[in-house]
């Protein structure tokens, strides 16, 4: 029969990596993904691969994340020369984070190498190159939604909206085992249906095993409407106490739903802060790949920025200020008050969020809003949690601004979410748990039992079954 193996994103959220096997001889990667959080979680990505790289006959990808797709310039490092197939709006994004996280790689091990040559400590290697992230992009293969397509010998692959990011996907994949067809859905990260721009996930009634996601299994988002009335409380007294308000968020995805729903404040007269800035030039480019995508936005969206005559993500929100070089960047820096710093990385794991957090974090009249999950391990997970200081640039910054996590702005489905897609299904597919935390996984195990009377799995990492 044919296999899957559970490589990555097994009882944590990150590193989505598994294995397809037929007995035809096929071999199909589904994900490559990077994991991060802890320093052990990101030191394993230097580990071989659990599987021969040249052996692959095709890799799959649902979506642009680092941790969906974060792996693939060490997958191409590795002697991998086979196709990467990925929706047309991922196989864009591909490019912007796969390059942008070869250069962090580059870099980060420049400034290792110089503490450890100060330590008498031998040189490390990047885990990938800009070399290696330039042939995996070479080896993208775009398919549209809804258009099945072989992979590999007796494997079809087909996609469809999940409404998380710009071009994600549920992963349908129909194996042939001999005469026997077997269909594995893999829900890939299903979006939240209040998200902005995006699509309500596809629902599907057919398959013999489904992997979903479990990111927010335990529990469900605040209404969509309560989040942003909160969000424009939190700016009003940011205001007030005249200082500035922080925003870490993810490049993709989250920051194109911040412009948005911050050019909503602005046209409705809610936004009393004089200028937003956008400190991230991966955002910044990608806001130029969901204009040129704007086809894909949902009916109602798409009409209310038709109606403003909008053709790019930043002239919604006509007081946003770009800063994509480092000048411009520090200049921030002078503005003391008044000012929204939209900046990566989400978990504020690098990126120009950290310089911000330096200028701004210990100040009382600062605000702090996560508009998003914070994997543990993270400083941002660390801030969420109370920490009385966080270390940042080699540094201890105290933690004196007042912090607001905002549960709604999720792009991921919540539980009641969750259930409702699953439940979709016909004659009870085989179910396993992927991507959340095992206590997670455990609540949305419970739930789907008692609300929907099915058994839910949650494999072990590395665990093998006969799909």
């Amino acid at each position: 029969m044919a296999l899957l193996s559970f490589l990555g994103a097994i009882q944590q959220v990150t590193g989505s990596c598994y294995l397809i096997e037929s007995r035809d001889g096929a071999k199909v990667l589904l994900e490559c993904g990077m994991r991060q959080g802890h320093r052990e979680d990101e030191e394993s990505n230097r580990a071989p691969f659990a599987f021969d790289p040249l052996s692959l006959d095709a890799v799959v990808i649902s979506h642009a994340h680092i941790d969906h797709s974060g792996l693939l310039p060490k997958l191409a490092g590795a002697g991998y020369r086979g196709p990467i197939f990925a929706t047309d709006a991922s196989c864009e994004l591909m490019e912007l984070m796969l390059l942008d996280a070869a250069q962090i790689q580059e870099k980060d091990t420049e400034w290792e190498n110089k503490w450890r040559a100060r330590l008498g400590k031998p040189p490390i290697t990047p885990l990938y190159t800009t070399e290696d992230a330039e042939q995996a992009l070479e080896q993208r293969r775009p398919l549209a939604y809804g258009e099945p397509r072989e992979v590999a010998k007796g494997v079809q692959v087909t996609f469809h909206d999940a409404g998380h990011i710009l071009g994600s996907a549920i992963v349908e994949l129909q194996v042939q085992d001999h005469h026997l067809t077997r269909r594995l859905v893999f829900s890939g990260d299903l979006g939240n249906t209040c998200s902005p721009l995006m699509h309500a996930p596809t629902t599907l009634d057919r398959a013999d095993l489904v992997l979903l996601e479990s990111t927010y299994g335990d529990r469900d988002h605040r209404p969509s409407a309560d989040t942003l009335d909160e969000l424009a409380d939190i700016l009003q007294q940011a205001h007030r106490d005249g200082g500035n308000v922080l925003i870490p968020a993810f490049a993709v995805g989250r920051t194109q739903d911040l412009i948005y729903y911050l050019g909503r404040f602005y046209q409705e007269g809610r936004l009393p802060q004089q200028a937003v800035f956008l400190d991230s030039p991966m955002a910044i480019r990608a806001n130029a790949i969901y204009s040129r995508f704007q086809h894909l936005f949902n009916s109602v969206d798409q009409a209310a920025i038709a109606a403003k005559k909008v053709k790019r993500i930043e002239d919604w929100l006509p007081i946003l200020r770009c800063t994509p070089s480092p000048e411009e960047s520090m200049a921030i820096n002078r503005v003391k008050s008044g000012a929204i710093i939209i900046a990566g990385s989400g978990m504020c794991t690098g990126g120009r969020i950290a310089h911000h957090f330096k200028h701004n974090l210990w100040r009382s009249d600062c605000h702090v809003v996560f508009p998003g999950f914070q994997a543990m391990g993270t400083p941002g997970r660390a801030i969420v949690d109370g920490a009385a200081t966080v270390k940042m640039l080699h540094q201890r910054i105290a933690v004196k601004a007042r912090v607001h996590t905002l549960g709604g702005f999720s792009a991921h489905a919540g539980q009641s979410q969750l259930l409702d897609w699953v439940s979709h299904f016909d004659h009870h597919p085989e179910l396993y748990l992927v991507h959340g935390e095992l206590e997670k996984m455990q609540v949305l195990q419970q739930a789907l039992h008692q609300r929907l009377n099915w058994i839910a799995c949650i494999p072990e990492p590395g665990e093998q079954i006969a799909i």
